[in-house]
């Protein structure tokens, strides 16, 4: 059974989010809390396996209580819900700790696999690739020659691939994974060499396709 502690500040939210859980079997709310100041309280008290964290709170947001987890050593994996698609705000959290996140408006399953996957000490860094991402990408012609199929990439790789797919440069990358720009470099030579694509473009439109992100 994965234990959970909910964090949101709007009730509503708590109760729908709660009421779907609810439904998983593998999975148990043992807490929730309204506030950044509460959630802390909770989250030393409780020990759960995953916490999901709003992102967006009054006083103190979800960025300071991982910050603050962080610090105090109590930090359990994480998983940052927010209603705004912020690439700033999300790296940020991903920065201070958090293993993850997703826009409130994601699936049920794809939040029960997000929350497995970190449960079991993974991570699930995946930039929404919205309309503004795609509409980036229209200019490039999605005829060009790629291996196929090409070679399957490693986990380290995947994560690489989708904060690609969200725009961040090679150093934010690095921060984010808290890891060197060097390896960062390679990991995307490496994307790009398996793929069979030869720039970052190219190996976003690759990975839609495939389903990587």
């Amino acid at each position: 059974m994965i234990r959970l502690v909910l964090v949101d500040d709007q009730t509503l939210v708590r109760q729908g989010i709660r009421s779907l859980l609810e439904l998983v079997a593998d999975m148990s709310i043992v807490a929730e809390a309204s506030d950044g100041d509460e959630a802390v309280t909770v989250i030393q008290r409780e020990k759960p396996d995953v916490v999901l964290l709003d992102l967006r709170m009054p006083r103190k947001g979800g960025v300071d209580v991982l910050r603050e987890l962080q610090r105090l050593s109590t930090l359990p994996p994480t998983i940052v819900l927010t209603t705004f698609d912020d690439d700033e705000a999300l790296l940020d959290a991903v920065r201070a700790g958090a293993k993850g996140y997703f826009l409130k408006d994601v699936s049920l399953e794809r939040l029960t696999d997000g929350i497995r996957e970190v449960a079991r000490g993974g991570s699930i860094i995946r930039p929404a690739v919205t309309e503004r991402v795609l509409k980036g990408l229209e200019h490039v012609r999605r005829d060009f020659d790629a291996l196929n199929p090409p070679d399957p990439l490693t986990k380290r790789e995947v994560e690489i691939l989708r904060l690609m797919a969200g725009g961040y440069s090679n150093r934010e990358i690095a921060e984010a994974l808290g890891t060197a720009e060097g390896t960062v470099k390679n990991h995307a030579s490496s994307i790009l060499s398996k793929l069979g694509v030869r720039d970052r473009t190219r190996a976003v439109l690759k990975a839609l396709e495939l389903g990587y992100i």
